[in-house]
Parts: C-alpha cells; structure tokens; sequence
C-alpha cells in the first residue's frame, strides 16, 4: 500500500526566507511559479526561450539565467521538457549546485532512465501532478487542488520530506491528495498510460467515427455523440471522484447491462499481452533510449505519425462539427493550448 498525503503534511513555514528556482516557463513552469508565488513563497524564474523570459517579467516575476537562478535558490525545480532537460541541467544547473539545495522534478522520467544523476550532497525530490499544466493553475485558484505523485529520491540532508511537502502545499499538490511512489514507478506508470492506454482509446474513437459515417449517421451527430458533448469526459470525472465502477451504475440500466455484456466480446488475452509487452520496454529503458534517439534525429518519425493521422477525412469533417458547436472564443483558447502543449513539459 502506497501512503497518502494530504494538506495537513505540507509546513508552509519550512519555506519561508528560502527561494523556489523554477527552470522553466512553460506548459507546466508557469502555473507552478503562480501557485508558489500565490502561496507566498519567493520565486526566481529562468527559462532558456526570451519570450517566455519575458513574459515572466511581465507577470511580475525576478527573472535570471538558468545559472544564476540555481545559485540564488534554496530549491530547483526542473521544469523543462524532458527530453531537453538533461542538456540544460548538465550545462547550465550542475556547475552550479551546493550543499543543502533540493532538487524538484516534475516528472521522474530523466532520473529514472538515467539521463540525469544528481550529485550526492543534494535533495531529490518529485512532485508529479495528475492533470495537465492549465488544470495545476485552474484548480489552485478555484481551491479544488489536484491529485499528484511524491517521491523522496535522495535525502542528503535528512530534511527532504519536510522541503517536498511544502513545495508540494504551495503548489496545491496536497489538496487532492498526494500518493507516495518511487521515481521508477511514477515514469513507468505515465508512459504505460500514454503508451498502453491511450492508443485503445485514439484507435477505438477513430474506428468507431468512420464505422457510423460509413453507415449513414451525419458527422455532426458522429462526433458529439463520441466525444464532442463531453459526455465521455463527464462520465471520467465521475469515475475520478466515485471510482470507475460507482460511475458505471450512475448511467442507465441499458447502459450498465449494454457495456458489461458487450465487453465480453474483447479478446483479454491479446490485450494483456499487448499491454505486458509495452510495460516489459518501458521499464527495460528500450524505450527512453528509442525517444532519446528520435529527439536526437529531430523527430522524424514522430513527424511521419503525425502526418499519416493528419491525412484521415475525418479530422476535416470534426473541425466544420466544432465550429458549429463552439464559439469563437473556445476555438482560440483550444489553439492556444496546443500550441503550448507542443512547445514544454
């Protein structure tokens, strides 16, 4: 059994006269510099893009290169996409560490597949939110908080816990509950989601959309009915706060009786040796190294996937469905949001 940590955990006052470096000012650095600063906590801000450098000054944040704000900080968080953060670490955050510094991952995917060994006289510490960057920041303001992983890597000081705990308060990390992992499982378990999970969910949409185009339904009625209503995302959120099965006998008797029997008709054995099959190369680091070389190539087949799934009709059919569902001011918001999600962790 993992423990669970809630807001009672996290000792603001641990915090106080010490300085947050957050190195990056991005998808998930942004709301992570908001929330640290909202909870009181100082905050010098560092990113390697000058608009972002920018916009961090806007907002009314100290601003320093990635070294100079390692050397005035009592705490480092790494806030970078992964795949770039083991260069800007080794360049630009190792030289310039001491004794006493903690360091804070958002994500344990460099320290778990050893892109990243941190030095023996520093903190390591992982404070993982469960949501995406907007959500860390929509759910602080609102005071919902949201769920996360902690980890303690490294206690050199023999006061690690004490540091994540309190970051992990001023973030808003506690409020939905924090569970305790190891770094190892928190990178496993999120490629496993995104590796194993994910792809049933993208195929069986798209299979599902072109079967009931092909059989007479409008496109309009096609996506809303799939995904565009949220109904499907509403059904998760009721799973995420009364479990899956609880979710399930909130829908209608049909509904109950139409899932439960047809999901009879998977083949299990063929889908658990597919998702056995991606847990044994994720966790084997095969792969993290097949990421680190399609980073290296400049992400050429990664390009190619995208280019393939682009050329599918029903990506064309789905756009003229949004723009008679939404507003002008959703759409904007919806391309915003991508454009970030491309560009950091």
């Amino acid at each position: 059994m993992s423990f669970i940590y809630h807001e009672d955990a996290g000792d603001l006052s641990f915090l106080a006269g010490k300085t947050v470096a957050c190195i990056g000012y991005g998808n998930m650095g942004r709301p992570c510099a908001l929330n640290l600063h909202d909870s009181g906590v100082r905050v010098v801000v560092a990113d390697p893009t000058e608009e972002r450098r920018l916009l961090a000054a806007e907002e009314g944040f100290q601003v320093e290169d990635i070294a100079a704000a390692t050397q005035q900080a009592d705490v480092v968080m790494l806030l970078v996409r992964d795949e770039a953060m083991p260069q800007t670490y080794i360049e630009h955050v190792s030289p310039h560490l001491r004794r006493g510094q903690t360091l804070i991952f958002a994500s344990a995917y460099t320290i778990a597949f050893g892109f990243i060994e941190a030095p023996t006289f520093v903190d390591v510490g992982l404070i993982a939110a469960r949501t995406l960057g907007r959500a860390v920041r929509e759910r602080f303001v609102e005071g919902s908080g949201y769920t996360s992983f902690v980890a303690v890597g490294q206690d050199a000081s023999r006061q690690a816990w004490n540091t994540v705990l309190a970051v992990a308060r001023a973030l808003g990390a506690l409020r939905g509950g924090a569970v305790e992992v190891r770094f190892e499982q928190e990178a496993e378990l999120d490629l496993f989601l995104q590796q194993a999970v994910l792809p049933l969910f993208y195929d069986a949409i798209i299979t599902a959309a072109n079967v009931l185009i092909r059989s007479g339904y409008s496109p309009e009625a096609v996506f809303t009915e799939l995904y565009l209503s949220g109904e499907s995302g509403d059904q998760l959120e009721q799973a995420s706060r009364h479990g899956l099965l609880n979710a399930l006998k909130l829908a209608s008797l049909p509904a109950q009786y139409g899932t439960l029997s047809r999901a009879e008709r998977i083949d299990d054995l063929k889908l658990e040796r597919i998702m056995e099959t991606t847990l044994t190369e994720i966790r084997s680091g095969a792969f993290a190294q097949e990421w680190a070389r399609e980073y290296a190539a400049g992400y050429p087949r990664l390009r190619q996937l995208l280019k393939q799934r682009e050329r599918l009709d029903m990506w064309e059919l789905e756009q003229q469905t949004l723009e008679m569902l939404r507003a002008n001011d959703r759409e904007e918001e919806s391309d915003e949001y991508i454009d970030r999600s491309h560009q950091d962790t």
